[in-house]
């Protein structure tokens, strides 16, 4: 494993070649693992630089320590943050989401504000049944500003998400898979196991094939059915021109497993 040699702001990123993955850590345990507004910016910065890795086929995001993945974001930079830059936060806690390659939020412990709104920009959250997610923001007197509101409302509904944003309620990690909020919930033995698990089922699969999957999923969020169709339709087009769609359907009939290139 490597970590790479940028300074970032209490963020570390860890590649591991063999496994094909890179390990973004929000690494302040001693504070709950905050989020500056630094640390958020360099987001967008960590994600450009592994979007184009081709050693990297999956993120993965996690907190350091053994108590939660992130706490949230630094509440006095709050206040000393012009409303202009407050006013674009979503943008930089959007890059999972922007990424082409999958990307796994493992959690555990407190996932509250900035790190339930990047969870939740992620493709798989995979949560230790000791989780609690909370957008608490109206304990401040605000709203979850980085997304909150529109994707938890776009997975759970509006009756839930105002249940859970307007009452800053804190939703253990059962009632957030049954909401919808979370793709699997296991023990904490279990929990490192079960991502590494994923991600060797999903480095199997042709990169291209998921970087369109993604896309054209992330669409529908925002798309009217019959253009969805028309994009979906246009997308599977295109894949039965690649050499990795080949190689599926010879390793089919051939009754052996495919090597996918991402051709």
């Amino acid at each position: 494993m490597t970590i790479t040699e940028q300074t970032y702001d209490h963020i570390r990123v860890e590649k591991n070649v063999e496994k094909q993955t890179a390990t973004i850590v929000f690494d302040r345990p001693e504070k709950m693992n905050y989020i500056s507004m630094l640390g958020r910016d360099q987001l967008t910065e960590i994600f450009a630089g592994l979007n184009q890795d081709d050693e990297v086929r999956v993120i993965i995001l996690k907190g350091a320590g053994d108590v939660c993945f992130s706490a949230g974001g630094s509440i006095p930079e709050f206040m000393a943050t012009h409303q202009e830059k407050l006013s674009h936060l979503a943008e930089n806690v959007a890059a999972p989401e922007r990424s082409p390659k999958p990307v796994i939020a493992q959690l555990q412990g407190y996932t509250f504000g900035v790190g339930l709104e990047l969870a939740m920009a992620c493709d798989f959250r995979i949560a230790r049944e000791d989780t609690l997610l909370a957008l608490p923001e109206m304990n401040l007197g605000m709203i979850p500003g980085s997304g909150g509101t529109q994707r938890i409302a776009k997975v759970v509904g509006l009756t839930r998400a105002k249940d859970m944003i307007m009452r800053a309620r804190k939703i253990p990690a059962d009632e957030a898979y049954q909401w919808g909020l979370l793709t699997q919930v296991v023990s904490k033995e279990d929990l490192q196991q079960t991502v590494d698990s994923l991600v060797e089922e999903l480095v199997r699969f042709s990169p291209i094939a998921q970087r369109v999957a993604k896309e054209v999923l992330n669409a529908s969020e925002e798309s009217p059915l019959s253009v969805g169709l028309k994009m979906e339709g246009k997308a599977y087009g295109l894949l039965r021109t690649t050499e990795d769609f080949k190689e599926g359907v010879d390793s089919f009939v051939e009754k052996r497993k495919p090597v996918f290139t991402g051709v």
